[in-house]
């Protein structure tokens, strides 16, 4: 079969020639070529993540149980003053009950023998019966947490056969240790203390509940100002402001100012909301502020790009039966657009979530033992929480350092879920 060349209208084309057939065949093999390329690129980022993912979860798995020890304390028995129980001898209440599980201890291996519990246990028994004054009668079971040398005997990150100077824990407190898991006082269950304690010095002790309660508050700030002026903004850029080189300039800067580095941010908010304003520093309201300035120019260019998706004929049907140009926006262009604008505010927020530079400048990595109870009360958040674990000197944080990015990258996976339903579920195709 032959046909007329394009090029030359008086060259005939052999389509069935064999230099054609190469011809088809290097066309199809540089296809199968590119397929391969965007496979492997798939494949190798998959790989990576996959990889992080897991390095992470296999150091951070641990932290999510905690070695303790169950005794059982009379404190009938004790010498305790129901109507003074902050002033009770709570150390030596304690320090009696384990002695008995310890067996005969010579008073020279008492501090080797009792370094295997932490050193927060007899306050944690003294808010235990405080909670519960009826804990004052007859004997109960109190779950006290191990140290971090003993949890990470428990776990198996000791080695036993190495010398013993070599590690944290000697070859008495291994012997106490055993006896102590031979008598069936020795449990591994899940971690609640991760998720509902504050933060501490002591590994065994330190949780999340500031961190989290710190990002509800600053996200809670950050919605509240970026999502109003971020969508007002976008409507007046879009429907009303006139096309001129002023409306042009904010638009170039809107566009530069979402890909500023956010440390700027960070730097903005120490020199304008702590310096000029005076604001408490390590505050939410602060935190949330400079993340409002750091997520608006994205929200702003998601929220146009979604009144722009609205065909243009939902607009002139409702300016055609007479409705303003405000009641066409709000009644009609607005609400059609606006599961777009939330999706795009959530990933927003996602984002916001886990920024870390801004939060550093302005004070919110520093060591606070209490939750916040509002957006003006000192807290952290959990990427600067995780900062902070990261740089603490104890091996028992490195575990609960990845563990804290698990929980992290949790809250962003849920918070991304929760964009792509709603995008899926109230979306408008035209």
């Amino acid at each position: 079969m032959t046909s007329v060349s394009a090029t030359n209208p008086t060259t005939a084309v052999d389509w069935q020639s064999k230099s054609m057939a190469d011809r088809r065949k290097s066309r199809y093999a540089a296809e199968a070529r590119l397929k391969g390329y965007g496979v492997a690129a798939i494949v190798f980022a998959l790989g990576f993540l996959v990889f992080l993912i897991g390095s992470i979860s296999l150091t951070g798995y641990r932290a999510f149980t905690q070695t303790m020890v169950e005794i059982e304390i009379d404190l009938s028995a004790a010498a305790i003053d129901k109507n003074d129980l902050m002033g009770a001898d709570w150390r030596g209440v304690v320090r009696d009950a384990l002695k008995v599980y310890g067996g005969d201890i010579s008073r020279r291996d008492q501090k080797e023998y009792f370094g295997l519990f932490t050193d927060q246990a007899p306050y944690l028994v003294r808010d235990e019966v405080m909670a519960d004054p009826a804990k004052l009668v007859g004997k109960h079971s109190y779950k006290i947490p191990m140290s971090d040398p003993a949890d990470q005997l428990a776990k198996g990150q000791v080695d036993r056969s190495i010398p013993e100077d070599q590690r944290r824990v000697t070859d008495k407190q291994i012997a106490y240790f055993d006896a102590l898991v031979a008598k069936g006082a020795v449990s591994s269950p899940f971690n609640w203390g991760l998720f509902f304690n504050p933060d501490s010095r002591f590994p065994e002790l330190a949780g999340l509940s500031g961190a989290i309660s710190g990002s509800f508050w600053t996200l809670l700030v950050t919605l509240a100002i970026s999502l109003p002026i971020g969508i007002a903004a976008a409507i007046y850029l879009e429907e009303f402001a006139p096309k001129n080189r002023w409306t042009d300039l904010i638009e170039v800067n809107i566009n530069n100012l979402a890909a500023v580095p956010s440390i700027i941010f960070g730097l903005l908010g120490l020199a304008v909301f702590l310096g000029w304003f005076g604001l408490p520093r390590s505050a939410p309201l602060v935190g949330g502020l400079v993340l409002s300035l750091m997520t608006l120019p994205t929200l702003i260019i998601t929220t146009r790009n979604s009144l722009k998706s609205v065909p243009s004929s939902i607009r002139e049907a409702a300016l055609g039966i007479g409705a303003s140009k405000h009641e066409a926006i709000f009644h009609h262009i607005l609400p059609l657009a606006m599961p777009a604008v939330m999706t795009g505010t959530i990933i927003s927020l996602a984002r916001a979530l886990g920024e870390t530079a801004p939060l550093l400048l302005i004070g919110m990595n520093a060591f606070i033992t209490s939750e916040p109870g509002g957006v003006m009360d000192a807290a952290t958040a959990l990427p600067t929480q995780i900062y902070i674990w990261a740089d603490s000197p104890e091996r028992g944080f490195v575990a609960r350092t990845s563990a804290a990015i698990l929980v992290l990258l949790g809250f962003l996976i849920v918070m991304n879920g929760i964009a792509i339903y709603l995008r899926q579920r109230f979306e408008r195709r035209w």
